[in-house]
């Protein structure tokens, strides 16, 4: 069984991938593709390179993230291409991992984290369930300024880039509650991953 888990910022995404994996879940976590297809030599940081210039390196030809950031913080059409670049390759990646999990592991449940998932649903369509990581909009906002260290309109802003959690918890089809305790969560996990072994 392939699920599908994400949820907002700060929501505790990680927290409720890592319980999953202690369970057995084999995980896949688009984050840490996103930083593989941007190291010196991948194909992806050259076509990135091409697009903005040779000003987005450091000096030992790693990416220069802040340089890049500034860049398209401020300019949408630049976002905009470098989602052009590099959105493909993470979401081909994904699919090959998973293609071998399933040939390695087969009947394993494997857990594919992706932050935007609910805004490119159909580019998944491996992916058999939906799981949103959930709190109020409140929690999110004060769990966020406390983690990074950023005041409230900064936490508004990132926020507001992001799909409401609202929504998002109207789009899946499990929402595990995470604003309460860790064992509230730990036990939503254990109904979740009973399902997951029982539907492998």
């Amino acid at each position: 069984m392939n699920i599908g888990l994400t949820g907002g910022i700060a929501t505790g995404k990680s927290t409720v991938s890592s319980m999953l994996v202690e369970k057995g879940a084999l995980l896949i976590d688009a984050d840490v593709i996103a930083r593989e297809v941007m190291l010196p030599g991948h194909p992806v940081l050259l076509a990135v390179t091409v697009h903005f210039g040779q000003e987005i390196l450091l000096a030992d030809g790693s990416l220069n993230r802040k340089r890049l950031g500034e860049i398209i913080f401020h300019n949408p059409s630049e976002r905009q291409a470098l989602n052009e670049i590099t959105h493909p390759a993470i979401r081909q990646e994904i699919r090959r991992r998973v293609q071998a999990y399933e040939r390695e592991h087969p009947g394993q449940p494997v857990v594919v984290d992706i932050p935007l998932l609910l805004e490119a649903r159909e580019e998944y369509p491996y992916l058999n369930t939906i799981v949103v990581v959930y709190v109020p909009r409140e929690v999110q906002l004060q769990r966020l300024m406390e983690r990074d260290g950023i005041s409230k309109e900064q936490a508004e802003a990132r926020l507001s880039s992001q799909l409401d959690i609202e929504q998002k918890k109207q789009l899946a089809d499990i929402v595990i509650d995470n604003s309460g305790t860790l064992a509230d969560t730990e036990q939503q996990v254990d109904k979740l991953w009973q399902r997951m072994v029982r539907e492998a």
